[in-house]
């Protein structure tokens, strides 16, 4: 059995030392050179029919980032060198991140989900001197000269070097006697990492390694994590932890951008298979496994923690992979951002309990108490900068003057990222000091002339919250998000878990309509199954009902069908609740007549279409005309209207799902309108 002192001294540096993440994943080679490291599915079938996977154990994983460090330095990558990296999940993306970790390098991670045009604007905003990646990465690093003028050392991950540079084999094989790494860690930069954008422009986040191995205590204190786990990674990130604390990373089978289509047959299979010990996933993930797990039972005893976060989990989530796992599992929901991990945390027993009752009141999402070393408090909401705080005491009170007031939720401590990257304005936006030292001294926080004298910085999460008498955290939405009516605002989880608690309403989202101050709220609502015309009208007089009970501000807001609504793409889960708002509005105003702006482009189609049908019937009537110009025309209008209308579908589909329509009325309307219609979604 593994106590909690040698839990801590898994991630705790030795005294004095200011350790980095490379220098632990040597000793842990070190300590134990034969265990499984990464496991991972090698994209072939067993005989059985299985997914197939590979394991590279720790002694293997140190031996190919010594290598790579070596090649990497020999290519002119050293320490403070920003290296964009786009290598997909697998063991040459660890060992890639560990050897520039090693050599002092900077990491430049983007998720590739958030589209071309963001990806390209977070790589211009960091200006990185290397690139790494596969050949199609590269090609669009070439038609990107702008973008990419600062990189002078190209990577390609595979045989061939298309645009010269580097292989990952040369660099395997790189000449020269090796080096002694330079000794790296504290405060030093460890990798810059981007937010996802999705209530705003995407971020570079600042990592130093004293944050990375703070994040991984308060990891290790919340939920129990020893290097005898097991651990299911869907997000490299925990991979990374995992190769920290010494444990076994198994690298989950699904597209990390498409977690919400995983098929969780393949994760059930990897769960028993490797014997699972722990698992974190999205609420999106945890739904499909429930559902399966519901339908097809399968005994898992060896997961003993499953830990949820990324977007607020809905209670049902939670009950339902309470009825389906072993009684011993503990599922824990934790709150946190891409600048800091995690805030707080709560356990499925507390949720059921006690928490979920309330949320379905309209109290908003609990998720829990702060974690060991991390500090919270709640500020007044405003959308522009915050001056210095007054000093604030070391912990939340177990009785709070300003529980229940709902403000900004801000966080301090070592697992807080320190800046963002090149960015001073949103620097000023986010960070807040406390007022001076001596302020802090006279407050009875910091001894004078102490280590601790110097003003704490805070940050603000953007998020919306209070505390209540417990000293736990309730989620009441993101600020950008409140709904800014000519009264009160309205928060949107607080309004959101009163529809939610609906057995139909797979999810439900508030949005505003009309100009900040003004705004009329609306509520769009996505249901479990398809409902008919009468049966939707009965479940908007039931959640109406439940909105005069227990969010009467709402009046008489109107209530919208939604397909399926627009996600985040790291999770899956958090709901583009600035998107729908757009497509509300669309929705509410008067339909535009046929001679409008937007009326008129989709006139040209249905006078194709018109010119087709017309052509075909009088051909079947009278006969083809002897003129071959008409005869062209009509061949040439058929190649468009159907032919180029029907090669948009795929293109079509994505944007008309966000845009609340269904799979058939998507393909019929692109059918019908072309990109004069999907264009404009």
């Amino acid at each position: 059995m593994t106590t909690a002192s040698q839990r801590r001294a898994n991630t705790a540096p030795p005294a004095g030392a200011a350790e980095g993440l490379a220098a632990r994943l040597e000793r842990n080679a070190r300590d134990f050179p034969h265990k499984p490291a990464v496991i991972h599915p090698d994209g072939g079938r067993e005989p059985d029919g299985r997914l197939r996977y590979r394991t590279l154990k720790y002694g293997e994983l140190q031996h190919e980032v010594e290598r790579l460090a070596h090649g990497l330095t020999h290519a002119g990558i050293g320490r403070g060198t920003k290296v964009v990296l786009m290598a997909p999940p697998g063991p040459d993306l660890f060992a890639l991140v560990f050897a520039l970790f090693r050599i002092g390098a900077v990491p430049v991670v983007v998720d590739p989900g958030m589209g071309p045009r963001r990806m390209l604007h977070c790589y211009r905003a960091v200006g990185a001197e290397a690139f790494i990646g596969p050949p199609l990465a590269h090609l669009v690093r070439v038609l990107g000269r702008r973008t990419f003028e600062a990189v002078r050392i190209p990577v390609t991950l595979g045989r061939h070097r298309l645009w010269g540079g580097h292989t990952l084999a040369r660099l395997r094989s790189a000449p020269g006697p090796r080096t002694t790494p330079p000794a790296v860690g504290g405060d030093d930069l460890l990798m810059i990492g981007f937010t996802t954008g999705s209530t705003g422009p995407a971020k570079g986040v600042e990592y130093t390694h004293r944050m990375a191995l703070s994040i991984a205590r308060r990891i290790e204190d919340t939920h129990g994590r020893t290097r005898d786990d097991v651990s299911l990674v869907i997000l490299p990130f925990y991979g990374m932890l995992d190769l920290v604390y010494g444990s076994t990373t198994v690298l989950a089978p699904l597209a990390p951008a498409k977690v919400a289509h995983a098929d969780p047959g393949l994760l059930v299979d990897a769960l028993e298979r490797f014997a699972v010990s722990t698992m974190f996933a999205s609420p999106a993930l945890l739904r499909r496994l429930a559902d399966h797990l519901t339908t097809r039972p399968h005994p898992l005893p060896d997961l003993r923690c499953v830990v949820s976060g990324g977007a607020p989990v809905p209670a049902s989530v939670v009950a339902a992979l309470r009825d389906v796992l072993d009684e011993k599992a503990r599922i824990h929901v934790t709150y946190g951002a891409t600048e800091v991990l995690p805030i707080t945390s709560i356990e499925s027993e507390e949720i059921l309990t006690e928490t979920a009752d309330r949320a379905a009141l309209g109290a908003g999402t609990c998720v829990g108490r702060p974690v060991p070393g991390t500090l919270l408090r709640i500020a007044p909401v405003t959308d522009g900068p915050m001056t210095a705080l007054a000093p604030a005491a070391d912990t939340v009170p177990e009785t709070n003057p300003q529980a229940g007031r709902v403000g900004e939720i801000l966080v301090a401590g070592e697992s807080v990222s320190p800046r963002y990257h090149a960015a001073p304005e949103a620097d000023a936006l986010h960070k807040v000091p406390e007022k001076t030292p001596e302020d802090r001294t006279r407050a009875g926080l910091d001894r004078p002339g102490g280590a601790g004298s110097a003003p704490r910085v805070w940050h603000r999460t953007g998020d919306l919250g209070y505390l209540d008498g417990s000293g736990r955290l309730w989620f009441c939405g993101r600020a950008a998000q409140r709904v800014r009516t000519a009264g009160p605002d309205l928060y949107t989880v607080l309004c959101e878990g009163v529809f939610n608690a609906h057995p139909l309403v797979r999810r439900s989202a508030l949005v505003g309509v009309g100009p900040a101050g003004a705004q009329e709220p609306a509520v769009c609502v996505e249901t479990e199954t398809h409902l008919g015309a009468d049966a939707w009208r009965q479940l908007v007089v039931e959640l109406r009902a439940s909105a005069a009970d227990h969010v009467p501000v709402l009046g008489s807001a109107p209530y919208l069908r939604h397909a399926g609504f627009p996600v985040d793409i790291r999770h899956n889960a958090k709901i583009g609740r600035e998107e729908l708002g757009r497509w509300a509005e669309r929705r509410l105003a008067p339909p535009a007549p046929p001679w409008s702006r937007a009326g008129v482009p989709k006139l040209i189609p249905l006078a194709g279409w018109a010119y087709l049908l017309g052509g075909a019937v009088t051909a079947a009537t009278v006969g083809a005309p002897d003129t071959p110009v008409l005869r062209w025309l009509w061949w040439i209008d058929a190649f468009l209207s159907v032919g180029v209308h029907a090669a948009q579908i795929p293109l079509a589909l994505p944007r008309a799902r966000a845009a609340g329509h269904g799979r058939a009325a998507g393909v019929a309307l692109t059918m019908l309108y072309g990109a004069t219609w999907w264009r404009a979604l």
